[in-house]
């Protein structure tokens, strides 16, 4: 790799312990006002100094961010359905990566829908999007997205997407958690971060975390189990002894539940 892209992955996946603590809000791009993410920038102002980085739209970027917080972005450039639409898979490139260079960003996201129907092009949006960032030393983030189609989320499936990620030459990429992840993790050369999902209550949430961080996951990039969350600060600081202090799942709760009562 160039300097230009190590030095950019290594503000995202912090280079002490090789794990990221990533907080999405980029879930308007198709869901819209989501519960508790109306006021993006309200949200970001309460978190954006607990995460490793944010991943972001350029619209909720210029309008809610702060352009003199250090925070890394994570910019998604694809897009192009809603949750009302058929078919959730039928993304196109929404943003170059060189208006992701203007707006100093240190890795562009987009999703690929393996499997789907529009698989194919998502698969060369994919290719597409890595020639041009190789270009300009921009590392990219495929998202192994699975629309509705919440059964897919298994290790043969997911094994198959995370991989294919890799053989186009994305640098990382981000997935669910599934039973026998150890076998996502062996089968996928890049980093992989995971999603975290529908909204879990915390505990579950953390335990989440402990189990994708112990199979081998370089982190999470988590929203909904965060700021939706009744305790979005303390949560993410629970999150954050799991995948950077090394804590247990039961440590962290309870490092949450006594922090809550405080």
């Amino acid at each position: 790799m160039d300097w230009g892209l190590k030095n950019r992955i290594s503000r995202i996946i912090k280079p002490h312990d090789g794990k990221t603590v990533m907080l999405a809000i980029d879930h308007g791009y198709f869901l819209g006002p989501t519960d508790k993410l109306e006021d993006p920038k309200k949200t970001v102002n309460k978190l954006e100094k607990f995460c490793d980085s944010i991943m972001l739209t350029r619209g909720i970027l210029r309008t809610s961010m702060n352009a003199k917080f250090a925070t890394p972005i994570v910019l998604r450039i694809s897009g192009g359905s809603s949750i009302i639409s058929n078919d959730l898979s039928n993304e196109k490139i929404t943003t170059s990566v060189k208006e992701a260079l203007r707006l100093n960003a240190s890795a562009v996201a987009m999703s690929i829908f393996v499997g789907a129907k529009y698989e194919h092009n998502s698969l060369i949006s994919l290719g597409n999007v890595i020639n041009e960032a190789e270009e300009f030393g921009m590392p990219v983030l495929a998202v192994t997205a699975v629309g509705k189609e919440l059964e897919k989320r298994d290790a043969r499936y997911l094994s198959l997407a995370c991989r294919i990620a890799s053989e186009f030459g994305s640098h990382i990429v981000k997935t669910y958690y599934c039973d026998e992840f150890e076998k996502v993790i062996n089968s996928c050369p890049i980093p992989i971060i995971i999603a975290g999902g529908p909204k879990l209550d915390e505990q579950k949430a953390l335990q989440l975390t402990y189990d994708a961080i112990n199979a081998g996951a370089a982190g999470v990039d988590m929203g909904r189990n965060i700021w939706q969350s009744e305790h979005p600060i303390e949560m993410i600081k629970a999150v954050r002894s799991i995948v950077h202090g090394n804590k247990n799942s039961n440590e962290a709760y309870t490092d949450f539940k006594l922090a809550i009562k405080k």
